[in-house]
């Protein structure tokens, strides 16, 4: 076994669930940061544990045939794309891979099943410039200059970045009218360590297909000096819709507080999704690859099968996104989300898009679908509650067996799971497939190029009693 501060040569084979690089010396795994599939590398033990342990890389032997220059000039110390060295055909077939894996060694699926009905990942014909937000955290460099950028992975460190491969690149020019206003005005930026400083973070938004752009401070404090100064600044842009301020004088890794403040324009943008419009604030929670939302989305509703006369439930809703793409094609939709203010976004964008067979409850799913399921069967004896599709889209940490069981109860003719973790997915298939389910159609999206992280979405049709 390998112990810390060993140096070993290991050809990489994998790839983890952050892009970092895997591979096996005498049967001893190894995780290597900013190793690639096919990689030879000269490596140093930094931490051993009893199965496995975690790698320097210190030098390539012999570079992978899929391993590419990185668009970015600071790739291997920001935090936020962990695989672009790694060729986009490949980051597609390795994503794809790992939602095999997974659904074969935790939901116990057959291989043979999952290469029938697994189709085609949904890759990008563009894979950069495709983020519609970005979060800068501003500080100081170790001479004391301004800098916005993006934090080293794993830490709190800034890696000063303001063109940003993966983001539009207004974002530049904002970030420097922002940087000069503060320094010509003598504001200063947020020191975590101190709690003291006024700038905590530059947000940005930008609508894809309305062009409209938002620009919100995040502070520590209730008010910001020369304001003034900073929206006729901003305000020449082209697009420029919103320019706010958020406050937010906790001590917390949280970005954002809970108080808007408008200083020009108005406190939203809009953009689309399809034919649907949004409205979005900025506290909304919206998908950050609007190119790819579309394919998720549409695929969700192909998958769905909807004539018209069909009772939906979208569990997990936010702020109405596949809710209102549902809407369009279902006889009546119901969304569930536990955040009060997602509900109240998911309320005014279907008033703004006139859909009306739309109806959004507050709540944790694992209450409000059992709750609604229990109400049902008082007020109508003898019956259940029905949904013909239910659609769902939890956080990373998958559904509560409550909602499944409840889903389960419900018997709608088709389920379509939408997932970010193929992990969880994988173990909510498997109860879902234990209870009277089949699973029809699996298909990964790819909405984070060059980073580890791919999205699913999976059809499954309630089996004939036997």
């Amino acid at each position: 076994m390998l112990k810390k501060n060993d140096m070993a040569v290991v050809t990489i084979s994998d790839m983890g669930v952050d892009g970092e690089g895997i591979g096996k010396v005498d049967g001893y795994t190894l995780f290597v940061k900013d190793a690639v599939i096919g990689d030879v590398v000269n490596v140093k033990v930094m931490k051993a544990k009893k199965q496995y342990g975690y790698a320097r890389l210190m030098e390539i032997v012999e570079p992978s045939p899929y391993r590419t220059e990185p668009v970015c000039s600071v790739a291997r110390q920001c935090g936020g794309c962990q695989i672009q060295s790694l060729s986009y055909e490949k980051q597609l077939e390795f994503k794809k891979n790992k939602v095999r894996g997974n659904l074969i060694r935790i939901g116990g699926f057959e291989e043979k099943l999952i290469d029938r009905i697994m189709e085609p990942i949904a890759g990008m014909e563009e894979p950069f410039h495709y983020r519609n937000k970005a979060q800068y955290p501003i500080g100081k460099d170790k001479e004391g200059n301004l800098i916005a950028g993006f934090y080293a992975g794993r830490t709190h460190q800034i890696i000063s970045n303001h063109d940003c491969a993966l983001g539009v690149p207004i974002n530049r020019v904002i970030l420097e009218k922002v940087l000069a206003f503060m320094k010509e005005n003598h504001i200063s930026a947020y020191d975590e360590t101190t709690g003291k400083g006024l700038v905590r973070h530059v947000l940005i938004r930008f609508g894809f297909i309305t062009k409209e752009i938002m620009v919100c401070l995040v502070i520590n404090g209730t008010k910001l000096p020369c304001a003034e100064k900073l929206t006729e600044s901003l305000a020449q842009i082209p697009g420029m819709t919103s320019i706010t301020y958020n406050i937010n004088c906790e001590n917390t890794n949280v970005i954002m507080g809970n108080e808007i403040r408008l200083l020009w324009g108005q406190e939203y943008i809009t953009d689309y999704i399809g034919d649907v419009k949004y409205q979005i604030s900025p506290l909304s929670f919206y998908q950050v690859n609007p190119v790819q939302t579309n394919v998720l989305y549409g695929q969700a509703l192909e998958y769905a099968g909807l004539t018209g006369n069909e009772t939906v439930w979208d569990v997990y809703c936010g702020i109405g996104t596949i809710s209102l793409f549902l809407a369009q094609k279902a006889k009546k939709v119901y969304g569930v989300e536990i955040v009060p203010q997602a509900i109240e976004d998911a309320k005014r964008n279907a008033e703004i898009n006139g859909i009306q067979n739309a109806e959004f409850y507050v709540g944790k799913a694992e209450e409000v679908l059992p709750d609604y399921y229990a109400a049902y069967a008082k007020e109508h004896p003898g019956e259940n509650a029905h949904a013909d599709v239910i659609v769902v889209d939890p956080p990373r940490k998958g559904c509560e067996e409550s909602v499944l069981s409840t889903m389960v109860n419900m018997g709608p003719d088709r389920i379509v799971y939408v997932s970010c973790d193929s992990a969880t997915l994988a173990r909510d298939l498997k109860y879902l497939c234990e209870n009277g389910y089949g699973l029809e159609k699996v298909r990964a999206v790819d909405m984070f190029p060059m980073t580890g992280h791919v999205e699913t979405v999976c059809l499954l049709s309630r089996k004939a009693p036997v």
